[in-house]
């Protein structure tokens, strides 16, 4: 007969058990949150959900999208790149709608030969509009580990982040005739690609079909704050200016100053492409919107 365990003992052991299933009642996972698209088995998850995996070969990329359509958010994703010669290819992750006029956000990670980083791509469409791309490279080897990658998007501006720290900030800017995405529910796309003819280089370096299958990891997705989109209506309250009491305070959420030096620190280091200084593609003009600090 095994032996009774003490009160003490007994009183840990069951809050330990609780606490566990809390945890694992709350934890997401992937089969929950996504539906793999296509690929032909080239998209997994694993252990248990935790993991999901995009591969890329000669036949065939493959990608996932979200279940649930939003209508803002802060929605955050780990990604462990492509390691190694990763030339040619391109890890999409960005929100979309449907439709001719779609709204889109996007990050895009184009990869590069053995030892030269990575390129981070990031645009806003709104209306089927984009051509507002500004470009990075990374302060870090975004395949030795993963890496969070987050998009805050409410009515008055959409933030990327990388790590916590922003790198980008797109402000409403309809006072000056610019569309700004606030109307139509998107879902949550990702993708692993052959895009040899402009990703690397403008199209100079092509992919190193030798190293196939190319590998991207995701984990721990986290939506907890943001707008599901059901049945025409959403989950948040109807006022964009939320208070936190509600848990809605990210739908007001802004820069703070400690994050606007943040995101000069990563502007002035590591920014290498921004539309809002090319002056030689915008021979009119620059957007209005780039007039905005």
């Amino acid at each position: 007969m095994a032996s009774p365990c003490t009160s003490s003992i007994c009183i840990t052991t069951l809050l330990l058990v609780v606490v566990s299933w809390a945890t694992s009642a709350s934890a997401r996972n992937f089969y929950q949150d996504f539906d793999v698209t296509w690929g032909d088995g080239r998209a997994q998850i694993l252990n248990n959900g935790d993991l999901l995996t995009l591969s890329l070969d000669k036949a065939s990329g493959s990608g996932f999208q979200s279940k649930n359509e939003y209508l803002f958010g802060k929605i955050d994703m780990q990604l462990k790149l492509v390691p190694g010669n990763s030339a040619g290819t391109v890890t999409a992750y960005y929100l979309s709608s449907n439709g001719s006029t779609w709204d889109e956000i996007d990050f895009e990670f184009l990869g590069n030969l053995s030892g030269d980083p990575y390129i981070l791509h990031t645009n806003v469409f709104s209306q089927g509009k984009g051509n507002r791309e500004q470009q990075f490279y990374l302060w870090f080897d975004p395949t030795a580990d993963f890496h969070t990658y987050s998009i805050l998007w409410n009515p008055q501006r959409i933030i990327f982040s990388v790590d916590g720290t922003p790198i980008r900030e797109f402000k409403n800017a309809e006072s000056m005739g610019v569309p700004f995405p606030k109307s139509q529910p998107m879902r949550i796309f990702s993708s692993l690609w052959n895009a040899d003819d402009w990703a690397t280089r403008g199209g100079l370096v092509k992919t190193d079909w030798t190293q196939a299958p190319f590998t991207a990891s995701y984990r721990n997705f986290n939506a907890d704050n943001a707008c599901v989109w059901s049945s025409g209506s959403s989950s948040c309250a109807s006022s964009s200016s939320s208070s936190s009491s509600d848990g809605n305070a990210w739908l007001s959420e802004e820069l703070d100053s400690t994050s606007q030096e943040k995101l000069k620190w990563v502007q002035s280091n590591y920014m290498i492409y921004n539309y809002c200084t090319d002056a030689k593609r915008f021979p009119q003009g620059l957007p209005p919107e780039c007039t905005m600090s």
